[in-house]
């Protein structure tokens, strides 16, 4: 970026100067005065938003214990066990009785 000496800049305040007018100069610098510090304020809140969330991340995690499961589950658990344990013994049931009689006749 190329140093501005005095003459760039008073060539630019002529531009400006020339732009807005004599008359509204005053109320554009204070628009933009106005801007910069609402700039200024956002700024500054999305720092703090940065410490607060860096503070909450600091905190400890929460422990908690572990529960052994409910005597309901435990009941569940063991009563599907079983019905699994009955379905496997009627299945191996059937496959004995199967290989028992051989193919099936077609004419029936």
């Amino acid at each position: 970026m190329p140093n501005l000496g005095p003459l760039e800049i008073g060539l630019i305040l002529l531009a400006i100067l020339l732009l807005f007018g004599y008359k509204k100069l005053p109320d554009a610098s204070r628009s933009l005065g106005r801007s910069l510090r609402i700039f200024k304020g956002e700024m500054k809140g999305m720092k703090d938003d940065d410490v607060r969330t860096k503070d909450a991340a600091k905190t400890s995690p929460v422990r908690g214990e572990v529960l052994p499961p409910a005597p309901a589950a435990d009941r569940e658990r063991e009563a599907l066990e079983a019905e699994a344990r009955a379905a496997e013994a009627r299945a191996a049931e059937l496959r004995a009785r199967a290989t028992q009689t051989g193919p099936a006749d077609s004419t029936r």
